[in-house]
């Protein structure tokens, strides 16, 4: 199978140019040069104490933020609750705990030229925070997830995204996942209400 080429963001089009075009379509983008300074980063921005969820992202987990936000007992953290519940008896409000957080962290598994992000995923739990559930949505991308379009995008989801988590979801749980789900987000009609934090250095898969 051929490998589609993904760019260089760092020599190529330039981060720095796709932060402007997130920012006009009402995202707050930021771009920081390593993994360490995207993890100050993203610490800065969520307040001791605050209701935040974060779904299973290798970029989030290689940062150490989902241990320091999900594990530490200072943020009211919505995984460990979901944990303990029982999706039988407890299901709807498991549901509505995970898509309506105040804060959510995550990643993408791309990011185009012209600014939009592709999230996939196989349950969709972690897209509803990200398309309007959430009060606030961090997403940390690094570079090596810019591709030139959604074309790109979703070559990536498949040849690169797909197989590592499917991997992952083997050794965890012995079956299968799979791509059912796509959100590409665009901008923000609540300006602000989503901040994109871009890693020069590459960082998750």
């Amino acid at each position: 199978m051929a490998t589609t080429p993904f760019i260089d963001a760092t020599s190529s089009i330039g981060l720095e140019h796709i932060a402007e075009v997130m920012r006009r379509r009402g995202i707050d983008a930021r771009v920081v040069d390593t993994a360490a300074e995207a993890r100050d980063l993203v610490i800065s921005l969520v307040p001791e104490g605050a209701e935040i969820h974060s779904g299973k992202s290798k970029t989030i987990e290689d940062l150490g933020l989902f241990s320091y936000f999900m594990e530490s007992g200072r943020f009211d953290a919505v995984r460990p609750k979901l944990y303990a519940m029982d999706r039988a008896t407890q299901g709807r409000e498991m549901r509505k705990l995970g898509a309506t957080p105040d804060y959510e962290l995550g990643s993408v598994a791309a990011v185009t030229e012209d600014g939009a992000l592709v999230a996939a995923s196989a349950t969709g739990n972690q897209l509803a925070a990200y398309a309007g559930g959430a009060g606030r949505v961090i997403l940390v991308a690094g570079s090596q997830k810019v591709v030139p379009d959604l074309e790109a995008a979703m070559a990536r989801v498949r040849e690169v995204v797909l197989p590592w988590e499917n991997a992952r979801v083997r050794e965890r749980m012995g079956v299968d996942t799979m791509l059912a789900k796509v959100l590409v987000i665009y901008g923000e009609w609540i300006k602000d209400r989503t901040t994109v934090v871009l890693v020069r250095e590459p960082i998750g898969i």
